[in-house]
């Protein structure tokens, strides 16, 4: 879920879960082969295009436990010209409220974060439930009783070699939208995950989808709980 794979805890890098070789192998006249995410682009934006028009639906229809939400980038900002501010589906992340926490507040951008997550891909060609290709705790199940949370900051920071690195932009959006408790499942655009790229074992124009659960979180300065 980091633009930089490489983070503090380093549990976010994404090389080698879940995986098999010959992920990103296209077929050829000689080999029977088929490729695992063949017209993977077309069918990412078809996914996003159809849940974004009815999650709409269901909101429309009073169902609350689902939310559409903006990118946090775009938040609170303000109309400079006479033309009103429009967003396109693809500048929201998507999220289903499994269960609602009893936190009031949600964490600043130069917050830290615990927390517990999986994330996976839309259905593929093998993988017909969405490719794992990562997650924070080691049991097939999640157990709240023997899982420990990952910690994380939600904003911009550096690695062990001083280089930069972040959450992708639909993960922090998430996050900063969340209460102490609460467990979503999230739905990311690849615009807002990891773009027109590889990253990892994610191809290029992957939709993300995350069990998040957001335990606690803290200001700069004091420490996170276990």
């Amino acid at each position: 879920m980091t633009k930089n794979i490489k983070t503090l805890i380093g549990v976010f890098c994404l090389g080698g879960m879940m995986l098999s070789t010959g992920l990103f192998t296209s077929c050829t006249e000689n080999d029977d082969t088929v490729e695992e995410y063949a017209n993977w682009q077309s069918k990412n934006e078809t996914y996003w295009d159809n849940l974004y028009t009815t999650t709409q639906q269901k909101i429309k229809g009073g169902d609350t436990s689902w939310k559409i939400i903006l990118n946090y980038t775009f938040q609170n900002q303000k109309q400079t010209t006479g033309s009103a501010l429009t967003y396109r589906p693809e500048n929201y992340i998507i999220a289903h409220v499994e269960q609602a926490g009893t936190g009031t507040t949600s964490p600043l951008y130069s917050d830290s974060v615990s927390m517990h997550y999986m994330g996976r891909l839309i259905p593929s060609t093998t993988y017909t439930s969405g490719l794992i290709f990562d997650k924070s705790w080691s049991s097939n199940q999640f157990n709240a009783a023997t899982s420990r949370p990952v910690h994380s900051y939600i904003g911009l920071t550096y690695d062990a070699e001083g280089k930069p690195t972040s959450l992708v932009d639909g993960f922090t959006t998430a996050l900063m939208s969340m209460h102490r408790g609460d467990h979503w499942t999230v739905y990311i655009p690849y615009q807002l995950g990891y773009g027109e790229k590889n990253s990892g074992v994610v191809p290029a124009y992957s939709t993300l989808i995350f069990d998040l659960r957001l335990n606690d979180f803290s200001h700069p300065g004091v420490k996170l709980k276990d």
